[in-house]
């Protein structure tokens, strides 16, 4: 009866075993913040509730929360300056989010004016100007406001992994659209200014202890008139100009996917 009793009691383990549920695992929370070229401007096709903000499944935060199972807010915003994010989009940051992407900066440091200056003809527009105001504005007012910016993210999403994505270089050398007069020296000050910005905000991510994702070598040959091009160049609406299309948000989601775990 022992022996009996043993095997039957042996027999019950076992199917329990069997039929024990897997234990379910949440997806990760996953919260976009910042500007167009986090929304995914450039990609030319936008979800119809994001107005203005002209979010996009093509942009690398939906793209990389695919990849990894992440249930994703995006609140991204085209035109978005670093007082825009602080305003209207930390409201989905808490103690529960597990990853935050954060990409501002361009629009304070007013690189669609500048651009929009550069390309005209050096008779009709002040590039060296334009330029000269964006770096000093680089210098002096954005470091601090992305280290305020980067302060109270962390004080809301107090445990999440925060990863700042930079900016590309613009240009490859070449102007090959006929509405635009680049000049060689003014895009290789536009590719240099891209690079102060992204230093700045470095220092700010690294200060912070966010992780910095720099895009400038993975683009070198793909900007704009590059081959293939993953930028935008003057294009219509003329709003998807000197964005990354659908192949550079691709190149984005690879360089932020490795950080998201």
């Amino acid at each position: 009866m022992k022996r009996l009793t043993g095997i039957l009691g042996s027999a019950v383990l076992g199917t329990a075993l069997l039929v024990s549920p897997t234990i379910a695992h949440a997806a990760p929370s996953y919260v976009a913040l910042g500007d167009s070229y986090a929304s995914g401007v450039g990609t030319r096709s936008y979800l119809p509730d994001s107005g203005a903000c002209q979010r996009s499944t093509k942009s690398y935060p939906y793209v990389d929360a695919a990849r990894i199972g992440a249930t994703l807010t995006s609140v991204a915003c085209s035109g978005a300056r670093v007082a825009d994010v602080t305003a209207n989009q930390l409201g989905p940051l808490n103690a529960a989010v597990n990853f935050v992407t954060l990409q501002v900066g361009g629009n304070d440091a007013g690189f669609s004016s500048v651009i929009t200056e550069c390309a005209k003809p050096a008779w009709l527009g002040n590039c060296d100007g334009a330029i000269n105001t964006a770096q000093a504005t680089i210098n002096n007012t954005i470091p601090g406001r992305l280290t305020t910016l980067y302060a109270t993210v962390r004080s809301r999403a107090t445990t999440a992994k925060v990863i700042i994505v930079g900016y590309p270089r613009l240009f490859n050398g070449t102007d090959c659209n006929a509405g635009t007069f680049f000049s060689a020296a003014e895009m290789t000050r536009l590719n240099q200014t891209a690079d102060l910005l992204n230093g700045k905000i470095s220092a700010a991510a690294g200060a912070a202890g966010y992780t910095f994702v720099n895009p400038t070598s993975a683009f070198v040959g793909h900007a704009v008139c590059g081959s293939p091009e993953w930028i935008n160049g003057l294009s219509n609406p003329i709003s998807e100009s000197y964005h990354p299309n659908v192949t550079g948000q691709a190149s984005f989601a690879n360089l932020v996917q490795p950080h998201l775990s």
